[in-house]
Parts: structure tokens; sequence; C-alpha cells
């Protein structure tokens, strides 16, 4: 992550310079927030996945355990700012090998989901 930087008060235009992707849902997985970064490398328009559920509607490669199942442990758990693993997305177009990480916002209940990919 970029050190001193709170992403929770980056505008869109802020997002969308960050080298990595950055994706901001609600607690129900409701996609908020979209950066350039992302969209590019999933191929997906932030007009294509504003308002829909990221497990369900957009990633449903995430609806398992080792992806849902961790953020939903995360927003019950409370206390642990963030937390990280690696995940492997099973793109059409090509497996993405990443490092997930869950940051929780102190102010309300937003989370950032950031994507870092291991093969760029």
């Amino acid at each position: 992550m970029l050190e001193g930087t709170n992403l929770f008060d980056l505008g869109e235009e802020e997002l969308d310079q960050l080298p990595f992707g950055l994706i901001s849902v609600d607690r129900d997985g409701t996609i908020e927030q979209y950066n350039a970064y992302e969209s590019r490398l999933a191929r997906l328009s932030k007009e294509r996945v504003i308002g829909r559920n990221f497990f369900r509607d957009v990633a449903p490669c995430t609806a398992v355990q080792a992806f849902m199942g961790r953020f939903n442990l995360f927003v019950d758990r409370e206390g642990d700012a963030s937390e990280s693993f690696d995940y492997v997305f099973p793109f059409t177009f090509g497996k993405q090998y990443v490092n997930i990480t869950f940051v929780r916002s102190s102010k309300d209940r937003r989370i950032k989901i950031l994507i870092n990919r291991y093969d760029e």
C-alpha cells in the first residue's frame, strides 16, 4: 500500500491513479467504487459493475470459502484493520495470480479490496 495514504479519503481521480486494483464495497459486497486499474485488468467497465454485488454478479468465481468466506469472516470479526491472502482469478482470457488485501474503514462500514497482480 502507499505509505501514509488513507485510501478512504481518496477521490475517484486519485483512486484511478493507484498502481493496483481497488474495489470499494459495502459489507454485503455491493460495489461502490471500482478504479481504472482494476477495470482495465478485469476487462469490466466501471459502469457495468458499480451498484452490483461483487461476489454474485461481477466475480462469481470469488463466491467460495477462500475469498467470500474470508470476506464474511473479516466483516463479522471487527478489530483487524486489514487481512491479506493469495488468490487466483480464473478469467477466460487467462489466470491472474494476485494478492488480495481487505481494508476496513475506521469511520464507517466500507471495505476496500486491494488487488495486486503477481504477473506484471
